[in-house]
């Protein structure tokens, strides 16, 4: 039995702009409490799957969702910062629990006027690899600065048992 290595691309899942994840506002997240990833600042409000997958969550108020690939690489992608004190109004989800998802399908879309006009609020959205470190994720990032949706951000690098 050996150890391969399974390189997954992870591409942006909103146009905006790319942040290192330990520069975001909120320190569950700066800190890599819920696992590491990146944040995009999102100029559009269009969330597209970074990943082909399947959906495992879709949180009450629409701001967070979450899913998981083949190689059960579990993210979550949650959009905007104390966002869910808005009562989900900013966002519609246009998928369920247990949706096959392929990378570019339309997750949800977000009204991300409505978000900047709040108060308290943060329109910055992050990814993260939920189960990364237990999965022994490596990621290289591919670009800095603005994205648009699609792009590859990262290369995830997974060791997987033969």
């Amino acid at each position: 039995m050996g150890v391969s290595k399974k390189r997954i691309s992870v591409r942006a899942f909103v146009a905006g702009e790319f942040i290192p994840l330990d520069q975001v506002s909120d320190p569950r997240f700066s800190k890599k409490v819920l696992g590491d990833g990146f944040a995009l600042r999102p100029l559009d409000g269009r969330v597209k799957s970074p990943l082909a997958g399947e959906i495992t969550l879709v949180f009450p108020t629409h701001h967070m969702i979450g899913m998981k690939t083949k190689e059960d690489l579990q993210i979550l992608l949650h959009l905007g910062f104390n966002t869910v004190e808005l009562g989900g109004r900013p966002f519609r989800s246009n998928v369920k629990v247990g949706d096959k998802v392929e990378v570019g399908d339309l997750l949800s879309t977000m009204d991300i006027e409505a978000i900047r006009s709040a108060e308290n609020v943060d329109i910055t959205c992050a990814l993260v690899f939920v189960n990364g470190t237990e999965k022994g994720a490596i990621l290289e990032y591919e670009v800095f600065g603005r994205v648009k949706a699609g792009d590859i951000v990262c290369t995830v690098t997974l060791n997987e048992e033969s």
